[in-house]
């Protein structure tokens, strides 16, 4: 099990390696956690570009971490059951995790006006982590952004948003 101050991002396809880096253990009260879905927020600005995306894991829960170039995007947790396809394709998509959230990012995005990427890291993390299983792109489609996550059962959330840099975080409760 990794220790409580590392974070791990993982690429789903077996020829990636994982990336390993040491995180400080956050500091001060976070806030609470609520049992109750969906969690939503108004966002800050109509267009974010993801610029990274980090999952983590701490001693009472996991961390998923959306990075944005300025502003954080209106987005929805929720919870989601399979089947689960890609936006815009279509194709069947396979989550591992007996408990799903959908993630809707509504301005978020990876696709920059130009066409080109703000973020060209992994879309699909598999950390096993003791509430993440996985975390993956459900699709990225005219400023919309979708992911799922993957739990190993139903769970409580806090969400937070941060500045400097602008950032989602969703803590996702062991």
């Amino acid at each position: 099990m990794p220790s409580p101050s590392t974070a791990h991002s993982t690429a789903a396809t077996p020829s990636a390696a994982a990336s390993v880096s040491v995180v400080p253990e956050p500091s001060g009260n976070l806030g609470p956690f609520t049992c109750s879905l969906p969690v939503s927020g108004p966002g800050t600005t109509a267009r974010a570009q993801i610029v990274a995306i980090r999952v983590g894991t701490h001693t009472d829960y996991d961390r998923i971490t959306f990075e944005f170039d300025s502003g954080i995007p209106r987005y929805q947790i929720a919870p989601a059951t399979p089947p689960f396809y890609a936006d815009p394709s279509g194709l069947p998509l396979e989550i591992a995790g007996s408990a799903f959230w959908k993630i809707t990012l509504v301005g978020g995005t990876k696709v920059k006006p130009d066409g080109g990427s703000s973020y060209t890291g992994p879309t699909s993390f598999v950390p096993g982590f003791d509430a993440l299983v996985q975390l993956t792109e459900g699709g990225d489609f005219e400023a919309l952004s979708t992911w799922y996550a993957g739990l190993t059962d139903t769970s409580c959330i806090r969400v937070l948003t941060l500045s400097q840099p602008a950032r989602l975080v969703i803590d996702i409760q062991h």
